[in-house]
């Protein structure tokens, strides 16, 4: 398989995994029931969750007040995309 496909489907992964936590996280506040630690939901955005974690977050209104989730989760979106860059530019002018 090829490389890009492969970053592409653990992408959509690490994004559904991250959404479902805020899903359940938010259900769990909700009934008032143990929750998802935010350092669970941090490590999920850093592996390249965060724009699920985002999504989630707007889509069932969950932590969107929080300073952390509100500043630091688009920081790593803004990082991950310089990232992203970075890799498209090195590997087009370094092919392995």
């Amino acid at each position: 398989m090829e490389l890009t496909f492969l970053v592409f489907v653990y992408l959509f992964f690490i994004n559904t995994v991250g959404m479902v936590l805020m899903y359940l996280d938010k259900k769990k506040a909700i009934k008032g029931e143990w929750r998802i630690k935010e350092k669970t939901l941090f490590k999920i955005a850093l592996l390249g969750g965060s724009v699920g974690i985002l999504l989630g977050g707007q889509q069932f209104r969950h932590k969107t007040h929080h300073n952390s989730f509100k500043y630091g989760i688009p920081v790593i979106i803004t990082f991950q995309i310089a990232l992203i860059i970075f890799a498209i530019y090195f590997f087009q002018n370094n092919p392995i």
